[in-house]
């Protein structure tokens, strides 16, 4: 049991990290996968195991997409961002225990995934994620430009844009894709363009981003 309870209707910044910083998102079929896990847990009516989901055909895929689009969800993603070892969430928490009850399903159905592709056992994942709780707006803003920052941070990419496997993307696009799996515009009022300075603007700063020092897990335990 956590200390905190995490509380509906409240943003929490969420980091898991592997074990010993195991890099576990090897290729474009790892990331992608998560992204699709992302997705899909966020639905409460969304039942099926994932294993069984992914053997179906895009066609039937599709078909269970759509039909989800109007369900009811335990979590909304504010952004996220998918490392080689780790996995940031900016997540809203809509039912009881939906924020832990969202990532234990996500982690556990990627730990099968990857376990069985390696051959190999046990866990994947150091213990409880951490978490802690975003206060504001605004506070949230730069939350969202550290996830983003992250690939470049540590010279995966030189410009995040070059990052397939966040939710940056979805910021700095006009379009409204209902594959979109961000929901941020009722909180982050922000046209693309000028997220996009913002964003860039710090590429070279990331870890000197004093607005978001009361929110970074490097040192925080839960």
């Amino acid at each position: 049991m956590r200390k905190y309870p995490l509380v509906n209707n409240h943003i929490y910044h969420v980091v898991t990290r592997s074990i010993a910083k195991y890099k576990v998102f090897n290729d474009s079929q790892d990331f992608a996968r998560m992204v699709e896990m992302l997705r899909l847990y966020r639905y409460r009516d969304f039942t099926t195991r994932y294993s069984i989901y992914s053997r179906q055909t895009a066609d039937r895929q599709e078909i269970t997409r759509n039909n989800l689009s109007g369900s009811p969800r335990s979590v909304e993603i504010v952004a996220y961002c998918i490392m080689p070892t780790h996995l940031h969430l900016a997540i809203k928490q809509l039912t009881d225990k939906g924020v832990s009850r969202y990532v234990a399903k996500v982690l556990n159905s990627y730990t099968r995934y990857f376990n069985c592709v390696h051959k190999r056992k046990g866990p994947l994942w150091e213990g409880k994620f951490r978490n802690i709780l975003v206060d504001n707006n605004d506070q949230l803003l730069h939350l969202t430009r550290y996830i983003h920052l992250n690939p470049s941070s540590v010279k995966l990419v030189d410009n995040p844009a070059k990052w397939k496997y966040s939710s940056y993307h979805e910021y700095i696009s006009r379009r409204r894709d209902r594959d979109n799996i961000a929901s941020y515009r009722d909180l982050i009022d922000v046209a693309p363009s000028d997220y996009r300075k913002f964003v860039n603007d710090r590429v070279a700063y990331q870890r000197q981003l004093s607005e978001i020092k009361s929110i970074l897990l490097e040192n925080y335990v839960g």
